[in-house]
């Protein structure tokens, strides 16, 4: 770990690492400058072959970011976990230009924390209620307790617009989220998307997603004629600037509920933040 960032993982084709670095991805002179290294550690020179499959390691060269000017409270945190109530514009962990401004690394250095993991994620735009594990050792039980639906998660959104169907309801669909396109799309099928829809008033609704598809509240609610207020990419895609943070979209993270797989305790977590 270095300043709160591991490695890059590179899957080689197999030959001459250099030529084939450089080539790929034009990382030619991190190899003759000795920032290329085996799982073991050993230094890649300019002569190193290796087989088809093998793995190499180095350090990204961060490019500037616009830094998210929000802080990240901590709402709990202990040996094996690490609760906080993540703020609007914040992406979870690294992830094609969000790297350095993301919560995991903000984190990792904030707390000195090295091996700080998200257990689940949020979307860039959502803020919440999000936990991280402390420890590898206990990273895996609880990646498992979200992953297998053990968490019982509830969000509140603000939305414009009529519902288009008599609530409350449970709205399943298709959602499918491609490589490359911003907008997830719904298309014939097995539903593999389930959110239960409850409105409290005043333009505010309760919603708990009984699965975890990628922007799967904002698909559905948009679907039903009630978009999220601040939605830069439902209905439609409206290009923000990204050090335009004065339309948060209004989606929170509210409440995260289970029984902690080490502990067996009962936990409970709420956001302390407010929408509108």
């Amino acid at each position: 770990m270095r300043d709160g960032l591991g490695p890059a993982r590179l899957r080689l084709l197999g030959g001459n690492v250099h030529d084939e670095l450089q080539a790929r991805f034009g990382l030619g002179a991190k190899v003759l400058a000795g920032e290329v290294v085996l799982p073991d550690g050993r230094v890649v020179d300019a002569t190193t072959t290796l087989p088809v499959g093998a793995h190499v390691y180095f350090y990204r060269d961060l490019v500037d970011e616009v830094e998210v000017p929000f802080d990240i409270p901590v709402l709990y945190r202990d040996d094996d976990i690490v609760v906080v109530d993540k703020p609007h514009f914040l992406a979870t962990m690294p992830r094609g230009g969000h790297v350095a401004q993301t919560a995991l690394v903000r984190l990792r250095r904030e707390l000195d924390l090295p091996e700080l993991s998200p257990a689940h994620r949020l979307d860039r735009l959502t803020a919440g209620v999000l936990l991280f594990t402390v420890r590898r050792e206990v990273r895996g039980r609880y990646q498992r307790l979200f992953a297998e639906g053990g968490t019982r998660k509830t969000y509140l959104a603000c939305t414009e617009g009529t519902a288009t169907v008599p609530l409350p309801a449970t709205l399943c669909s298709r959602i499918i989220k491609q490589r490359g396109q911003l907008q997830a799309f719904t298309e014939p099928g097995e539903p593999n998307a389930e959110t239960y829809v409850e409105e409290l008033g005043d333009g505010m609704y309760r919603l708990t997603p009984r699965t975890g598809r990628t922007h799967q509240l904002r698909v559905h609610m948009a679907s039903i004629g009630l978009p999220i207020i601040g939605d830069s990419l439902y209905p439609n895609v409206i290009d923000v600037a990204p050090d335009d943070f004065d339309d948060p979209l209004q989606l929170l993270a509210h409440r995260l509920e289970f029984t902690d797989p080490i502990t067996g305790e009962d936990r409970e977590f709420v956001s302390a933040r407010l929408l509108g």
